[in-house]
């Protein structure tokens, strides 16, 4: 008998929830995590299917010259119909996904994209630009009717890293490169983009650029914006390439129009971005504080200090006991510095000081990758591993009809304690009065400045039966209402999409509505790309 060698098993991509088919909790999982939340169902909806939606046949057809770039199968059509925040994965559970794209495309250069654009202009054809699907505020869906087809344009063959230019740390790298492939492409450079989203694996390069998204990092370069050099964008009015540079005083930077335009105004295929040197040296550390404002005074003191941290993340009570970061109702400070030329363990131990003058108290030893100190701590072990599991633990609890959502925002340190206690007060009476039942709002601060910091809030909360994406909605509204009055931003680092752009419409200033519906008018004058993403085409 002749042996064959066994093949590795290809893993599969959920279509209706975040990451990979394989990953996510079983039913027992999710009933056990029901159990925990009170007004729950008894038993999980079960995983959906794509079988059973009801999908028609496309509604326009593209040219003999384009038809090998095009796809109709229901599958990736499903696929490519919404993004993944909770509303997104509480309707595919309901078997309620909204408008399904007509068809996805998927070009390998710019002059395909090109000519996919001239003609969904032609025949009025939507165009929805798509990179890993991660968007979590309704950006890579269609609503609405007013278009004769919807294209999904999936820019995943579009994945290498073109160039690079070692002696200005920068590399040419296509915009629908995912995270890993981009770090796999840049490794035997030894050359890192430093660009860590908590969706990292499956999103990429154009989608952080179009959405001005933000890394782990939580000092420093955290918005993807600082690492531009240029970048390439199609467009229906044309193509153009921005000038590499290292800086610009030469008017209006033509980067700054596009980054955070979610394809309304073009699609970005290519950019030049900045590079660091891999690090080599690593420690981190965890501080427990009883009281959270004490905690909130020492993260403003970091940041204000020329200390630099690469994390600096304060977890809540509620947020650190979820986490198994601590278990006593403290709140923990998470902290990590690294470098690629000198160790950290100094720096690391300057952070803890500051922190033990605030009344924080260090649990366990500092960690490092390094030689600067001893192995990591279990608090921060356990934030790190919450962190990567927590969107499967979402989807898990939405199985059980739950409410499990984040929202982020920033403001200056002068509106930072009121608004996190507004924000979990109101919230919280709104679940009650909506559900019946009690729920559950944490924060966490992600992202920190010397002028502010972006708290991240968790809500967990009953659900109604079938009526759940509607409990959300009434939650988001009493949130945003609470951002609005604190003057807090909408969003700190997850874009404007469909889901916010009430609110970005009354947080930007009128003139520059105004300028932003011209250069609409100007790039896109048939209103294809993107419809309803951050303007109305006039």
């Amino acid at each position: 008998m002749t042996g064959t060698t066994p093949q590795p098993m290809s893993r599969t991509r959920s279509w209706w929830g975040w990451g990979w088919a394989d990953e996510h909790p079983d039913d027992g999982e999710c009933a056990a995590m029901g159990a925990l939340l009170p007004g729950t169902l008894a038993r999980p909806l079960p995983v959906p299917h794509v079988r059973d939606l009801h999908i028609g046949g496309p509604a326009a057809e593209p040219p003999a010259s384009l038809a090998h770039l095009v796809t109709d199968d229901p599958a990736d059509r499903a696929a490519h119909a919404m993004g993944k925040a909770y509303r997104d994965v509480m309707r595919a559970l309901r078997g309620r996904p909204g408008r399904i794209p007509d068809l996805v495309a998927r070009p390998t250069d710019d002059r395909e994209v090109a000519d996919l654009l001239d003609w969904a202009g032609d025949r009025r054809v939507a165009v929805v630009p798509y990179g890993g699907g991660s968007s979590v505020t309704g950006g890579v869906e269609y609503r609405g009717d007013a278009h004769r087809a919807v294209l999904s344009l999936d820019l995943s063959a579009m994945d290498r890293v073109l160039e690079v230019d070692t002696g200005s740390r920068a590399a040419r790298i296509q915009a629908g490169t995912l995270g890993p492939a981009l770090e796999d492409q840049l490794r035997p450079h030894g050359l890192t983009l430093r660009h860590f989203p908590q969706s990292f694996e499956f999103s990429s390069l154009g989608g952080w650029l179009a959405t001005r998204a933000g890394g782990h990092y939580a000092t420093g370069h955290t918005h993807i914006d600082d690492f531009v050099e240029s970048l390439r964008v199609v467009t229906p009015a044309g193509t153009g390439d921005s000038w590499r540079l290292p800086a610009s005083g030469a008017g209006p930077s033509p980067d700054r129009l596009f980054l955070g335009s979610e394809g309304a105004l073009g699609v970005i295929t290519e950019a030049w971005v900045r590079l660091r040197e891999r690090p080599v040296h690593k420690a981190s550390a965890a501080v427990a504080f009883t009281g959270f404002d004490d905690a909130l005074r020492t993260v403003r003191a970091v940041a204000q200090s020329d200390l630099a941290p690469a994390n600096c993340r304060l977890l809540d009570a509620g947020e650190a006991g979820l986490a198994g970061a601590a278990q006593d109702g403290s709140a923990v400070l998470v902290l990590g510095f690294e470098s690629a030329d000198a160790p950290v363990g100094d720096r690391l131990e300057r952070a803890v000081g500051l922190a033990l003058g605030y009344g924080g108290r260090r649990d366990g030893t500092a960690g490092a990758d390094g030689a600067d100190v001893a192995p990591a701590d279990a608090a921060v072990s356990a934030w790190r591993s919450a962190f990567l599991r927590m969107p499967y633990l979402r989807d898990g609890l939405a199985r059980m009809g739950a409410i499990a959502e984040t929202f982020e925002t920033a403001a200056t340190w002068d509106r930072i304690p009121a608004l996190i206690e507004d924000v979990r007060t109101e919230v919280g009476a709104q679940a009650l009065k909506a559900t019946g039942y009690p729920a559950t709002v944490n924060c966490r601060l992600t992202h920190v400045y010397p002028d502010g910091a972006a708290p991240y809030f968790t809500v967990l909360a009953a659900g109604r039966p079938g009526d759940e994406v509607a409990v959300w909605d009434d939650l988001k509204a009493v949130a945003s209402e609470v951002l609005h009055r604190h003057r807090a931003t909408i969003t700190h680092h997850h874009a404007v999409g469909r889901d916010h752009r009430r609110e970005y419409d009354r947080q930007r200033p009128d003139p520059f509505a105004l300028a932003l519906r011209a250069a609409k008018g100007a790039l896109d004058p048939k209103g294809i790309l993107n419809p309803g993403v951050l303007v109305d085409a006039d």
